[in-house]
């Protein structure tokens, strides 16, 4: 695992070491900064040293912020590209080579369905989930037939998450019923909302689906029951 925040990576190892103590796998992480291209390679030579060759990758960083284009909160949207698509992008470039060198390898993307429609005072956030969809998707083209399969997660709103904590734009949140400042879920005016459990599930099913299935984009909505 990789990520900035050292004592999140430590808090979920040793979560999952409770609740799967006679697991025979390791969990091991390391800093790292998905805009930082030396960063998310070092974190993939880490993996190789410590685990072997990466078989799967997924990633899983981004951030949104909801701000009127009028508003010029360039800075806000710099960050969004960083993260949003050359985060994605250096995740990819820093496993692709050797995965189809070995014939085999699963790249995972967890995008938005920001990235198959337009939402209001989200154009940066959308246009970027957008630019990772047509990545993939011609990616995943190129590599038919190599043994390397690339499939994005799209979900809807998902509670508990800290994607808007950082937002400052708060009449443009207001807009479209959010309060900024609190995880998902304490601050979206929804219904219901997706639970993590409900990303981590789709995913495992993409990294567990047999050779012969193709599972390139899955999109994840509640349904009101």
């Amino acid at each position: 695992m990789g990520a900035r925040r050292l004592d999140k990576l430590e808090e979920v190892q040793k979560t999952a070491l409770i609740k799967h103590p006679d697991s025979p796998g390791q969990i091991v992480y390391t800093k790292c900064d998905v805009t930082q291209r030396e960063s998310v390679c070092d974190l993939v030579k880490e993996a190789e040293e410590q685990l072997g060759d990466v078989d799967v990758i997924i990633n899983c960083a981004g951030v949104m912020y909801f701000t009127e284009m009028k508003n010029g909160l360039v800075d806000q949207w710099e960050h969004t590209v960083d993260v949003n698509c050359k985060g994605v992008l250096n995740g990819i470039g820093a496993v692709l080579p050797k995965m189809v060198k070995r014939g085999k390898g699963k790249i995972i993307t967890i995008s938005s369905d920001a990235g198959m429609r337009q939402f209001q005072t989200l154009a940066v956030y959308c246009a970027s989930k957008t630019f990772v969809e047509t990545l993939v998707e011609i990616t995943r083209r190129e590599l038919v037939g190599t043994g390397v399969t690339l499939t994005t997660i799209c979900p809807g709103d998902v509670k508990g998450t800290e994607l808007i904590m950082n937002n400052s734009d708060e009449a443009a949140a207001k807009k479209i019923g959010v309060e900024i400042g609190k995880p998902v879920g304490e601050g979206f005016n929804r219904n219901q909302l997706l639970d993590t459990d409900d990303i981590a599930n789709a995913v495992i099913y993409a990294l567990t689906a047999p050779p012969h299935v193709a599972i390139n984009t899955g999109e994840l909505y509640c349904r009101i029951l």
